[in-house]
């Protein structure tokens, strides 16, 4: 059966449009008796609210975009679970935009809030920059970061929720020193990116404060991916000098060197110990089991959610930046002393 129309409702049950109108939206007076012929009416009808007509007169659409650079990669799978567990208790549907890791996606994904296509936005990206910062900033509605980012200049008009990965690699970089490790190579994002460049330096930071040489040699860059992290590990283990660990950083990239090791006929932690950084359901499943900075992706998730939907209701957003903790989950394959 079509669609039906409140007038067709209200010819049926006898009453006039706005009453079937008002027991319909729930707005004003209707009594029981009456609401309940009405919406037995509706659904013998087939009837659907006329969803267009409703963001016209509410300017809301009840949606929002969640914007990842890679829909590949199961850390996001985690994050878009503690983002549900909020925004559906608030009646809202989520949109997945993928970014491809690229600034024009990003720009676009911006502008379909600009174009009213959802109500706000939580944005994942690797490089925060002033284009797309100064196109979030020229939004009227709310947007929330999963990175930290502050305008030189001040005032922007966004909020963020952010895990500290400076702190992460330099947590999985200090417990390999602790087993008197000391050649400990590195693989991560471009350099030339926020999010590269802090994880980076936490890296670099952990062999300083241990009075450590820093080789430039044992730094690759690359891509996030399994396939990356195994073409930059098989480079580094040709080395004449081999490092005796790998920070990797992230989980997908940590088994990528692994499978790199076991090509090369090294074993994991004997002859090289691998740390990674997400703590994925993966790492565990993996053998020798990985381990791995957990960086807390459903409660940034969710923590985020909430600040959005707080934003969206007209509530007090108490801190508009929000600092989330690394936690270091040891396991086997960086360990020498015991089976993790």
């Amino acid at each position: 059966m079509s669609k039906s129309t409140i007038y067709q409702i209200a010819e049926q049950v006898g009453v006039s449009p706005s009453t079937v109108s008002r027991a319909l939206s729930g707005n004003g007076y209707c009594g029981k008796r009456t609401k309940a012929k009405i919406m037995e009416a509706a659904k013998a009808l087939n009837y659907a609210p006329d969803h267009a007509a409703k963001i016209l007169k509410t300017r809301r659409t009840n949606k929002i975009i969640f914007a990842v650079p890679d829909i590949c990669n199961p850390f996001y799978f985690d994050m878009i679970n503690g983002i549900n567990q909020v925004v559906e208790e608030h009646g809202y549907l989520l949109i997945l935009f993928y970014t491809k890791h690229r600034l024009s996606e990003e720009l676009k994904a911006i502008q379909n809030v600009k174009e009213r296509v959802a109500d706000g936005m939580i944005m994942v990206s690797f490089h925060f920059c002033e284009e797309n910062i100064g196109a979030i900033n020229e939004l009227s509605a709310p947007v929330v970061l999963t990175n930290r980012y502050d305008s030189p200049g001040g005032g922007d008009r966004f909020d963020y929720v952010y895990v500290d990965t400076f702190e992460g690699t330099k947590q999985g970089t200090a417990h390999l020193i602790g087993q008197g490790l000391t050649r400990i190579g590195y693989i991560g994002g471009s350099l030339s990116e926020q999010t590269g460049y802090q994880r980076y330096c936490g890296f670099r930071e952990a062999l300083l404060d241990a009075g450590l040489p820093f080789e430039d040699g044992l730094v690759y860059e690359s891509d996030y991916t399994e396939k990356g992290g195994y073409l930059a590990a098989r480079e580094m283990l040709r080395r004449t000098s081999r490092p005796q660990a790998v920070v990797a950083a992230n989980d997908l990239m940590a088994i990528g060197v692994m499978h790199a090791c076991e090509e090369a006929g090294l074993s994991v932690p004997g002859d090289v110990a691998i740390v990674g950084m997400d703590n994925l359901d993966l790492s565990s499943r993996v053998h020798p089991k990985l381990t791995s900075v957990s960086l807390e992706q459903e409660d940034i998730g969710r923590q985020a959610a909430q600040i959005l939907m707080d934003r969206l209701h007209g509530r007090e957003v108490y801190d508009r930046a929000v600092k989330i903790m690394p936690k270091l989950v040891v396991r086997q394959s960086s360990s020498r002393t015991q089976d993790g």
